[in-house]
């Protein structure tokens, strides 16, 4: 008996995370315009943190005493693997700012297609994910997770002929953001080998927090927690690291609005959404959505920021779109798999008691 078609098992993580990937291109995106105009990174990171921390002391007070389900109690164990999780959380961020102050989003975007694959080796390694050579559905999941990746790739790195030609007079005010996704620095080595360090740790990040959420189910109290870590580290890191207090000092321009919009849908709501997904369908499904940022920069340069389209972008969107069905089929076909499975091992284990109990009966009416 095949488990049936879910609006929220199947559906609605699919819209959830595609829409939180969107969300992420756009908050990296206003912080690349605020760093042109001046602000640090450190100080960005230090306030977007304390933002989303502020918001979530109401949240999470009411949203603990409201549950229906109770909780485990936050054990020393629990807070001590959040403490990690903030750590590695805010040591990837300033890594990968400090990487797009260097570059651009669109760089962070092309080598965030490596997560996919540091999180599906890592939860391999630490049997959170599931390996058979012989098994379609981990074959469409190795398979899939790599043609999204490879498609990622030609969509970075090939152009070919243009389908969609920018208009060539546009207002100052609208050319201004294609000069900072386009960025001219030219320290992109640097900044690969920030991003990548950011990305692995990002992938630890999720396998870290799947462990605690499955002990721990409480997605709001957990981002909550990690907030407050993340808070602490990237301010005191913030000091050191800019001690002039009017590099504190922000102004009502972009820099502002970056902060304000990152601390509210990036630092709270962009976690709770990754905090909801992890603990409902695991690291290896969230991330293999990664690749689909790098189209979406690329459809958000052609739609408002009158970029070119080439043919290298639609035929490696096209390439994305495909790996990334083949990875949610082989997930839902290993979660049917599992229902089925458990849904059959009663049965199965009760054949023998009804077997000895025929057995013995027969016997006694002999």
């Amino acid at each position: 008996m095949q488990r049936g078609w879910s609006f929220y098992k199947d559906f609605l993580p699919v819209v959830v995370i595609i829409g939180n990937e969107f969300n992420d291109m756009g908050t990296l995106t206003l912080f690349k315009a605020a760093t042109l105009q001046g602000m640090n990174n450190h100080v960005f990171l230090a306030y977007a943190y304390a933002l989303a921390t502020i918001i979530l002391i109401p949240i999470t007070f009411f949203s603990r005493r409201s549950r229906v389900v109770p909780v485990p109690p936050l054990s020393f164990s629990i807070v001590s693997k959040i403490v990690l999780l903030g750590v590695i959380g805010s040591s990837s961020q300033v890594l990968g700012y400090a990487g797009i102050s260097y570059s651009s989003p669109a760089l962070a975007s092309s080598i965030g297609n490596l997560v996919p694959a540091f999180t599906f080796i890592l939860a391999v390694i630490c049997r959170m994910e599931k390996l058979a050579a012989k098994s379609r559905s981990s074959q469409a999941k190795v398979i899939g997770s790599i043609i999204s990746i490879a498609g990622a790739f030609v969509l970075t790195f090939y152009k070919g002929p243009s389908i969609i030609n920018a208009l060539t007079h546009l207002p100052l005010l609208l050319q201004q953001p294609i000069n900072f996704l386009k960025s001219e620095d030219e320290s992109w080595a640097i900044a690969g080998i920030l991003l990548i360090a950011d990305y692995f740790l990002a992938s630890v990040w999720y396998i870290v927090q799947v462990d605690i959420l499955k002990v721990f189910p409480d997605e709001l109290t957990t981002v909550f927690f990690y907030n407050v870590t993340a808070t602490i580290l990237s301010t005191t890191v913030g000091f050191f690291a800019v001690p002039n207090a009017s590099a504190w000092k922000i102004g009502l321009d972009i820099s502002l609005i970056s902060i304000v919009c990152s601390g509210i849908f990036g630092k709270l709501m962009s976690n709770v959404v990754y905090a909801w997904a992890l603990y409902l369908k695991g690291p290896v499904y969230v991330t293999s959505f990664k690749p689909l940022q790098i189209v979406i920069a690329v459809a958000m340069g052609v739609m408002f920021l009158d970029d070119s389209l080439y043919i290298g972008s639609v035929v490696g969107a096209t390439i994305v779109s495909i790996g990334l069905y083949a990875v949610l089929w082989g997930k839902a076909k290993e979660e049917i798999e599992e229902d089925v499975g458990s849904q059959e091992s009663p049965t199965i284990e009760n054949v023998p008691l009804l077997q000895s109990h025929r057995t013995e009966t027969s016997e006694k009416n002999v």
